[in-house]
């Protein structure tokens, strides 16, 4: 069998032929299927082989047409299309269009997608009333998390996730709306008033909009602000099975409405390895203060003292493509904003960094959170609503990976096994007898 693999256990002797699983091509990678491993055993009784991997290091936990990324060779593709392509070619709602349908918009289709997200940015005054409730200084993150999750109450008919119509008026609303909860629980952090939306502008128009909005009857974002905004959206809008994604499908898979999902998967993403991590790479900066500091900082991370924050990821063993075109946009973004100390210091930073075997050899290369905090500070953004900002695109991730979870045949409730490691079983004994 060439498409199998052969297994003996040595505590039996016996061998056994495990079937392969591939994906689009080979070279994507193969898997075995996790059940069979039941089969091999030691004895009747035995309750069969498993796998043990925390933090799912190399299990596939699905099939999924979405996302691929190549580590070793820095690629990233969104339904086959190349990540540079569409940061230069597309804009936000386009390619989340691709990512919920599998295909690039005709301009008719897009049009009606951009209407029907339009349609549904408003949110009802009553969810205005439960956002006041927070704080004054509520973390921008937890007012997201528990107002998107508190959607599911304005929408009962959402629990019908098997109805194709009622489920995409579900994703029309929630990537509608995000933005708006988002920039009132900005605005709602500063003790500002908040600010419709305004359907004449861009997705992102319209999300600077709300956010920035002072006494001016209408606001124009500056348009390479608007467009540096739409292409981090873009960099930001899936990320193949992440923290977050895998929280959206687990709690997706139990068939919850999907307000409570991205709720969970929104609450994941707060967490400072993920979605905080280019807050950290600022901080990191700021400790580092100047570029004739930074070969020291150099020496105390290569002594093992700290990491250098922004480098190295879990999946990519190359540039990570989203950094390169972020260095390019920063560039950009701050001949509007002005010139910035911060960034003149994280590329001499990178700079060094790569020139040094320690980090070229351990393959750690700058990831996109090492020049995206740059760019929402420069853009006037506080490192409280960073991630925020990733939460807004990956919406349309989520979603995506929860509709194809949904429609996917083998896909169950997700409940992993365990190696239990706990006491066999033990006498009760009565509480004056115990010592």
């Amino acid at each position: 069998m060439p498409d199998s693999l052969t297994i003996k256990d040595n505590r039996t002797g016996q061998t056994y032929e495990l079937p392969m699983l591939y994906g689009t091509y080979p070279h994507y990678g193969a898997a075995i299927p996790a059940a069979e491993l039941r089969r091999i055993r030691a004895s009747d009784d035995d309750f069969g082989l498993m796998s043990y991997d925390p933090a799912f290091m190399n299990t596939a936990s699905c099939k999924s047409a979405i996302t691929h990324i190549d580590g070793d060779r820095g690629i990233l593709r969104y339904r086959g299309y190349t990540i540079e392509e569409l940061a230069e070619k597309s804009g936000f709602l386009e390619v989340a269009y691709l990512l919920l349908h599998g295909e690039l918009p005709t301009p008719a289709q897009l049009q009606e997608w951009q209407h029907q997200i339009t349609h549904h940015t408003m949110i009802h005054e009553a969810t205005k009333k439960f956002m006041d409730g927070f704080h004054h200084n509520a973390h921008p993150m937890g007012i997201l998390v528990s107002t998107v999750a508190a959607l599911s109450t304005f929408y009962p008919e959402s629990r019908h996730i098997t109805d194709a119509e009622v489920r995409w008026k579900q994703i029309h609303r929630l990537i509608a709306k995000v933005p708006t909860i988002a920039a009132f629980a900005y605005r709602h952090s500063i003790g500002m008033p908040y600010a419709y939306p305004d359907n004449d502008l861009s997705y992102t128009g319209n999300f600077l909009n709300m956010l920035f909005k002072m006494t001016e009857l209408k606001h124009k974002p500056d348009p390479v602000l608007e467009r540096a905004l739409d292409v981090l959206f873009i960099l930001h809008a899936d990320h193949e099975q992440n923290c977050s994604a895998n929280a959206m499908r687990s709690v997706g898979s139990s068939h919850a409405d999907p307000y409570v999902c991205v709720a969970a998967a929104t609450a994941a993403l707060w967490g400072p390895l993920h979605g905080g991590a280019n807050e950290q790479v600022l901080r990191m900066l700021w400790e580092i203060r100047s570029k004739d500091r930074v070969p020291e900082y150099i020496q105390r991370v290569k002594a093992g003292e700290f990491r250098l924050m922004g480098f190295g990821h879990r999946v990519y063993k190359n540039y990570d493509p989203r950094a390169k075109i972020l260095k390019e946009m920063a560039t950009q973004v701050l001949h509007v904003t002005g010139k910035s100390p911060v960034l003149d210091l994280a590329m001499e930073l990178e700079r060094i960094a790569l020139e040094d075997e320690y980090f070229v050899s351990r393959r750690l290369y700058p990831n996109v959170d090492f020049y995206s905090g740059i760019i929402y500070q420069a853009m006037g953004f506080p490192v409280d609503m960073f991630p925020v900002l990733f939460a807004i695109p990956r919406t349309a991730g989520w979603l995506a990976q929860w509709q194809e979870m949904l429609e996917d045949e083998d896909q169950r409730i997700a409940r992993p096994r365990q190696v239990y490691t706990g006491a066999d079983e033990r006498r009760y004994v009565a509480i004056e007898k115990r010592k």
